[in-house]
C-alpha cells in the first residue's frame, strides 16, 4: 500500500459524501446534512495535510527545513481554526462533525480490510515486471 492507496480512499470518501448529500437532506435536513458533510471535508483536509507534510519530510534528495515547518504551523493552523468555527455554529452538533470526520477512517479501515482479504498485496501486478526492467 502507497501513496496511491490513500489518494483512491480520498477519492472514495468523497463519491460517498457527494452520494449522501442528496439522502441526508432529505431524510435528516439540510443542517445535520451539511454538519456531516462539514465534518467530512474537514477531515479530507487534514489527511491531504498529513500527506503533503510527510511527503515533504521524507524526500530522497534531503529535506527543506523551512517548507515542511511553514506548511505545518500554516495550514495546521488554518485547520484548527476552521474546526473551532465548525464546533462553534449553533447548528451543528458535535456528534454530527464526528461522523463526518470520523467517516474517513471507516472508508480507510474497510479499504484496507478488503485488500487484507484478497491479498491484493501478495499478487505480483503488471506493474512490478515494468519496474524490474526500468
Amino acid at each position: 500500500m502507497g501513496i496511491e492507496f490513500l489518494h483512491r480512499t480520498l477519492r472514495t470518501f468523497s463519491v460517498v459524501l457527494l452520494v449522501f448529500l442528496p439522502f441526508g437532506v432529505y431524510y435528516f435536513g439540510v443542517y445535520p446534512t451539511l454538519s456531516i458533510l462539514s465534518g467530512g471535508v474537514w477531515g479530507i483536509l487534514n489527511l491531504l495535510l498529513l500527506i503533503r507534510l510527510v511527503q515533504q519530510l521524507v524526500k530522497p534528495g534531503g529535506v527543506e527545513s523551512a517548507k515542511p515547518v511553514v506548511l505545518t504551523l500554516v495550514l495546521m493552523v488554518l485547520l484548527f481554526v476552521a474546526g473551532y468555527f465548525l464546533l462553534t455554529i449553533p447548528r451543528f452538533e458535535p456528534w454530527q462533525l464526528l461522523i463526518g470526520f470520523t467517516g474517513l477512517f471507516g472508508i480507510l479501515f474497510l479499504k484496507a480490510l478488503g485488500r487484507v482479504l484478497v491479498k491484493a498485496d501478495s499478487q505480483p501486478s503488471a506493474h512490478s515486471d515494468i519496474q524490474k526492467v526500468i
